[in-house]
């Protein structure tokens, strides 16, 4: 039931005076319709009796109004003024029905762009906890194919929904009208097929959804070998990764193929079962219109068939979109997956806001853990304004998720973190990220200019500024050689660029971001010798104006840091300057050895 009402409030509530105009329209429409095959009756008067008496109420309602203009004269006359007359009904079926194509257009096209905008404003405030759950690929597939699916299936159908059953209701009144009893036969055998039709297709929402499934498993194999192609053409491995896409798009294939066959078998089984009804109709309604005691005329028993035979296209329609329905569950219960997700990092609602960062932050006995087991242990360490703070270890450590935590990507599974004397739990989370840029290893640019990449959530930065930063990141002088400097186009993942020029990039992008804290987790890993001394002389102007982070590999990069913790499984074994742990045995002496080799 719970299904049904949000599809209530999603779909219905926003739009009532639309639907309402969509309803009304259709009334019409198909009112106008049965006038006109009410006109069936007097049309076959004229020509095999050339009078137009006995004529049923409804018909001879018609016919007087007309004769009121005097047009219904001689046969050949009336018969003119007839066709005419059906001509105008039919312009103004099409009128209404338009109208209400055109009403619903909007209300399709701002359902499916909210949907949409919805689903992507989600997973942009989604965690990295509840994305590291998710596959890229099939998070696209459900933002983007299955919303499409939803305007093609529950759409569509609520669209029928609002047509067809008017249209049933309006053609039995007048049915009953005509014969009270050929008509019950009529509503025996309809519900049969009903009943027959959704036998046929009950498995189709539960295929739907595994083929849901299926494409995002496929589009996630070709996000990682576009991605990885690189990887992919150093191992040689084309015939495995072609082996894996043939094996997860056969798998695809085969459940599309149940589901066409599913869903095509409607149509023609509601069509077939619909003209078995009209044929049993037609075997007792004849014989009553041969008796000659009936109440039915052979012309009313003609345009009693006729209008039976209209029934056929709305239950058609009816049980296709009962179909599309189904399929259309499918792929909004994997939206709603998304949509439903609970924050693992949410705000409270008395967040404290925050616009500076003025002493230290703290982090006491923190601990974290994945699902794998645990990754930090009673971590204890200080970051005082204005100093230069270094994460050095091996990798697997723990310095990148010690960073997610500080910037709370993650929350602790134990301890706490205090920003100012505030548990930044207690804090407002935009506010808080504010204070801190991120350069990270894996550097994201877009499919956008380089101005827009340097400048990305900033509305308000000047061409003077960015030059000043992309002088700090030490590649100004290779953005004045592009063609068209700052609106040189990049490619997806800026990949025209090469790895260091990408991370100098994110370090000017970052520098621009004007926060207090600066993070870089393996900022330099891409630079050559030369590119690094420039980095590393470009730290001490950070210096004046930033908080730093550090996770270095490199440890020539650190050499000035003001304190450096050491990471081991998860645990800090050493901290302090360069001076003093170089001559410490440890860890960090360690490290040091093998850097200098």
């Amino acid at each position: 039931m719970k299904k049904y009402s949000n599809l209530f409030h999603r779909f219905v509530k926003p739009y009532p005076g639309r639907l309402i105009a969509v309803f009304l329209f259709n009334v019409l429409s198909v009112a106008v319709s049965i006038f006109i095959f009410m006109m069936i009756e007097p049309f076959t008067r004229l020509l095999f009796y050339g009078n137009l008496d006995q004529l049923s109420p409804i018909s001879s309602f018609v016919v007087g109004q007309l004769s009121r203009f005097g047009i219904l004269q001689t046969t050949f006359v009336s018969v003119l003024a007839l066709i005419l007359f059906v001509l105008v009904l039919y312009f103004l079926k099409s009128l209404f029905y338009y109208a209400s194509q055109w009403v619903m257009a909007h209300v399709r096209s701002r359902v499916i762009a909210d949907l949409r905008m919805e689903m992507y404003s989600k997973i942009l405030t989604l965690s990295l906890a509840n994305l590291s759950q998710q596959r890229r690929g099939d998070l696209v597939s459900r933002a983007v194919s299955d919303t499409q699916e939803v305007e093609f299936t529950i759409l569509h159908a609520i669209r029928q929904f609002l047509t067809e059953p008017i249209t049933i209701v309006l053609y039995l009144l007048i049915l009953f009208y005509i014969s009270v009893p050929l008509t019950l036969l009529s509503l025996v055998l309809l519900p049969l097929s009903f009943l027959l039709i959704g036998w046929a297709t009950a498995p189709l929402r539960k295929n739907a959804r595994t083929s849901k499934q299926r494409l995002g498993s496929l589009l996630s194999h070709v996000e990682q070998s576009v991605s990885g192609l690189r990887i992919i053409k150093s191992l040689h491995a084309f015939q495995t990764a072609h082996d894996k896409f043939d094996e997860l798009n056969d798998e695809f294939t085969k459940t599309q193929k149940r589901i066409y066959r599913q869903s095509d078998l409607a149509s023609p089984l509601s069509e077939f079962l619909s003209v078995v009804a009209v044929m049993i109709v037609l075997v007792v309604g004849g014989t009553m219109a041969l008796n000659a005691h009936s109440t039915l005329t052979p012309s009313l028993f003609i345009t009693y068939i006729a209008l039976v035979s209209m029934l056929i296209t709305p239950v058609k329609n009816l049980s296709t979109a009962m179909t599309h329905y189904k399929r259309g569950l499918s792929a909004l219960d994997r939206i709603d997956e998304i949509l439903s997700m609970k924050e693992t990092v949410s705000e409270l609602p008395d967040a404290l806001p925050i616009s500076t960062f003025q002493h230290q932050i703290i982090l006491h006995d923190v601990s974290f853990r994945y699902d794998e087991g645990d990754v930090l242990s009673h971590v204890d360490m200080k970051i005082s304004k204005g100093q230069f703070v270094a994460l050095v270890g091996e990798s697997g450590s723990g310095k990148t998720t010690l960073t997610d935590l500080v910037m709370r990507f993650y929350d602790p599974t134990a301890g706490k973190i205090m920003m100012d004397g505030h548990d930044i739990d207690h804090l407002s989370l935009a506010a808080y990220r504010s204070l801190f840029a991120l350069v990270s290893q894996d550097v994201i640019l877009f499919n956008d200019t380089l101005f827009n990449n340097l400048t990305m959530g900033r509305s308000d930065v000047s061409e003077e500024r960015v030059w000043e930063a992309l002088r700090v990141a030490n590649i100004e002088e290779y953005v004045q050689s592009l063609p068209g400097g700052l609106q040189y186009a990049l490619t997806d993942r800026g990949l025209n660029l090469s790895g260091g020029q990408r991370q100098r990039i994110s370090i000017a992008r970052a520098v621009l971001r004007g926060a207090p804290i600066l993070i870089l987790d393996e900022a330099t890993s891409a630079m050559d010798t030369q590119s690094e001394q420039a980095f590393i002389e470009a730290l001490s102007n950070l210096r004046k104006e930033h908080t730093l982070l550090v996770i270095a590999h490199r440890l020539s990069t650190i050499r000035h840091a003001d304190c450096i913790y050491v990471l081991e499984n998860g645990r800090v074994v050493q901290s302090g300057d360069h001076e003093t742990l170089k001559d410490q045995p440890g860890k960090y002496q360690m490290l040091l050895n093998i850097n200098q080799l």
